[in-house]
């Protein structure tokens, strides 16, 4: 739990509220939080969901691991204690766009079950979807599509999840992607339709 230094401060309600949002957008605001292994293919699946959703009208943003570390979390390496910080920074994130009405599809190696608990714990229920994008080491070390498994192994990069240090699958995900054997497109599809089926698309 993150230390609270500010003071004086208090929380301003808007005129707006979440259920108008949602009514505006046709859809219900969701956290969807990919989590796996490096290179079992959580950020090309949640780009393509982004897409599809887009297709059918619905408004869906990616929040992708790298891309937050260029910013809001530049300042966070990856020891346990700031990949705890990174993830509870991004869940503040993806929990104001799921309050706007937003689905935030997320795409984080997140290896710690407890943080992602700690993300889950701060939405109502059903605001947080945790889909586990489920390949194994040796699926992804083939693919290592950016060099990090071969620069692990060489022993360039500490803390690598899957090789110097652990990850902690979800024991009761909503979702599993089985990315050993399924393409993108048949991911994406089971993904939507989990969407559609427990009624976040309107």
């Amino acid at each position: 739990m993150a230390e609270t230094k500010a003071t004086n401060i208090t929380w301003h309600e808007g005129t707006v509220t979440r259920a108008e949002r949602e009514k505006k957008l046709g859809q219900r605001g969701a956290t969807i939080w990919l989590t796996g292994l490096s290179g079992s293919g959580k950020s090309t699946i949640a780009v393509a969901a982004e897409g599809a959703l887009h297709e059918r009208g619905k408004l869906a943003y990616v929040l992708d691991g790298d891309n937050v570390r260029h910013g809001l979390n530049k300042n966070l390496g990856f020891s346990p204690e700031d990949r705890t910080e990174n993830i509870r920074r991004i869940g503040e994130v993806a929990r104001l766009f799921t309050d706007a009405g937003i689905i935030a599809l997320t795409s984080f190696i997140s290896p710690y079950r407890a943080d992602r608990d700690a993300v889950r714990a701060i939405g109502e229920p059903g605001d947080f979807v945790e889909v586990l994008v489920d390949a194994s080491v040796e699926t992804c070390e083939g693919r290592d599509v950016k060099g990090l498994y071969k620069k692990a192994r060489a022993g360039e990069i500490p803390e690598f999840t899957g090789i110097s240090a652990p990850y902690e699958a979800p024991e009761k995900p909503e979702l599993v992607l089985d990315t050993n054997s399924q393409t993108v497109e048949e991911s994406v599809r089971q993904l939507i339709g989990y969407l559609e089926e427990k009624g976040y698309l309107g």
